[in-house]
């Protein structure tokens, strides 16, 4: 969702949705279960919800923040982690991978009419985008074969999650979008 003039207060609104949003994305980072060394995650599905709330910039904007976060030490990441060098280690292609995948879900979004099966089709599509971004630089970073980074990288466990993950956050998100719109026109 972008604002629809220059209005300060809307500005400031959709400022604090995205600081919100950054901010239960890093708490979901706390939510994790290590099997590999790309853990199970539900920050996930708060960057799910932030594309589908916020639209393409707004949405990337708050990505920013949260990467920003992490990159400047703070304990964002999975397992309470933060520094530059979680963008150089096996997950830092998935984390990366954020911001393609939360712009094509916003725009899909800011595009289409608000249907619930083009959110779910916008996040497949993000869930695609992510898995490409991760899986590659898995493969980088360790020198795996391409076999090996996609049964590491895309665990059926990680599947099955994002699909959970996926059909939680549709809903909700249908549910939050005209509270954020009303507060924002």
């Amino acid at each position: 969702m972008t604002t629809k003039g220059t209005n300060p207060a809307d500005t400031l609104r959709m400022t604090v949705y995205a600081s919100l949003l950054a901010a239960l994305i890093a708490a979901g980072a706390y939510m994790a279960i290590p099997i590999g060394p790309v853990p199970i995650v539900l920050q996930n599905f708060f960057v799910l919800l932030t594309a589908l709330l916020l639209g393409s910039r707004w949405g990337v904007g708050a990505i920013a923040v949260y990467l920003l976060a992490g990159v400047c030490g703070l304990p964002v990441f999975a397992g309470g982690m933060g520094g530059i060098g979680r963008l150089a280690g096996p997950t830092g292609g998935y984390l990366m991978g954020y911001l393609p995948m939360v712009f094509t879900i916003g725009l899909i979004v800011e595009k289409t009419d608000n249907r619930m099966i083009y959110d779910i089709l916008a996040m497949i599509l993000g869930a695609i985008i992510l898995y490409a971004c991760g899986v590659t630089w898995l493969k980088i970073v360790n020198g795996m074969a391409w076999s090996k980074a996609v049964a590491v990288g895309m665990n059926p466990l990680f599947l099955i999650g994002d699909a959970l993950k996926i059909a939680v956050a549709a809903p909700v998100a249908r549910s939050l979008r005209p509270l954020i719109k009303q507060s924002v026109n």
